[in-house]
């Protein structure tokens, strides 16, 4: 291959993303499409080891000082849903993705991108949800931005939000820490933020009401981390691709197999009902709520207790192990007995879920 040598460093050229030429919806959908275009062009140009882990966010030292640091952007569709709205998603989202490496998140700065002629009073009312969803979370905004753009040159408001937190412990909570013998926990139901977005967004009634679980998760880490300690081997918050794409990070990351049970998994009776009428499996719908947490074997019941007794982790539930065999793959046995592959998704099975 030729080499690149126009950014001051002589390097190998990007490997082919897909057969596109252009960017697709899929390539942001946490699913193969977004781990290729990640793998083969942002991981070759900005090459560094915080970036390489693949995690939700970098753990950096300073001084001694360990931090993680994260950054999300939100552009979720539409703004306003049952259980939330753009503002409150902005902050857990992010709370959530630096509170996933064991940190104690601090500070958020907060930027927007702001369609001309969107209601001030819509504005009004999503950083009204946003100073509250912060001061729930015991964070602080810290710093911002604000740009507006042409009337039809936008979708109403996008919010980019960044997030700081402390690492008050020595403890690694990776995706590469999973080790053969650990067990998979999951603090509560599955897919009710994408089936909430989607109800609302194609006007979809059903007999009971289904609600976005967007909520903060630092205090129910708190909880984890102080019943489990260094046995709390990686945690995460199963968002685009859902639990599937996370389990699926997870078995690439640390090499190791991982099996789940399907009776296991806990889905609210409307959302499996909704999932089922559209054909959608709940196994890949985004969660905003929710985390997924990878523990030794000899804590996994007290840590377990741990998140019961949080109101954020009440119907926790221990769905699965990790295993040396079949490196790399995630595996299901079905509510018949058998066994099946959980792949991730190739494109996009809800997009602007986020």
């Amino acid at each position: 291959m030729k080499e690149n040598v126009t950014r001051g460093f002589v390097g190998q050229c990007p490997l082919p993303i897909n057969s596109h030429d252009t960017v697709q919806l899929s390539h942001g959908s946490g699913g193969k499409m977004m781990n290729d275009l990640i793998s083969k062009l942002f991981l070759w140009a900005f090459d560094n080891e915080h970036l390489n882990k693949l995690d939700d966010q970098a753990v950096l030292n300073v001084n001694g000082q360990r931090f993680a640091f994260s950054t999300d952007s939100f552009v979720v569709d539409p703004i306003f849903f049952p259980g939330g709205d753009i503002g409150d998603l902005a902050v857990n989202g992010t709370v959530n993705d630096v509170c996933m490496s064991g940190a104690r998140p601090l500070f958020l700065s907060a930027g927007f991108i702001i369609e001309e002629g969107f209601a001030l009073a819509e504005l009004q009312r999503i950083v009204e949800s946003m100073k509250a969803a912060a001061d729930r979370a015991g964070v602080m905004i810290v710093t911002g931005d604000t740009k507006v753009v042409n009337r039809g040159k936008g979708d109403k408001i996008f919010i980019n939000t960044a997030g700081i937190g402390l690492i008050e412990h020595d403890y690694v909570v990776s995706s590469k820490s999973l080790v053969s013998g650990d067990m998979i926990l999951l603090s509560g139901s599955l897919a009710d933020h994408g089936m909430a977005i989607l109800s609302k967004r194609e006007g979809l009634a059903f007999d009971a009401p289904i609600e976005s679980d967007t909520a903060a998760l630092n205090g129910l880490v708190d909880e984890i981390l102080k019943a489990g300690g260094e046995a709390v081997h990686a945690l995460r918050d199963p968002t685009r691709g859902g639990l599937a794409a996370t389990l699926n990070e997870f078995a690439a990351a640390s090499s190791v197999g991982i099996r789940i049970k399907q009776d296991r998994l806990p889905i609210n009776a409307p959302v499996a009902g909704a999932c089922e009428i559209l054909g959608l499996d709940p196994l890949y719908v985004a969660n905003e709520g929710k985390l997924v947490a990878v523990v030794a074997r000899d804590k996994s019941e007290e840590v377990l207790a741990a998140m019961r007794a949080h109101p954020l982790g009440a119907e926790a539930v221990i769905i699965g192990d990790v295993v040396s065999e079949r490196p790399g793959l995630v595996t299901m046995q079905t509510g018949i007995g058998g066994w099946r592959i959980v792949d991730m998704l190739v494109g996009e099975q809800l997009p602007r879920i986020c």
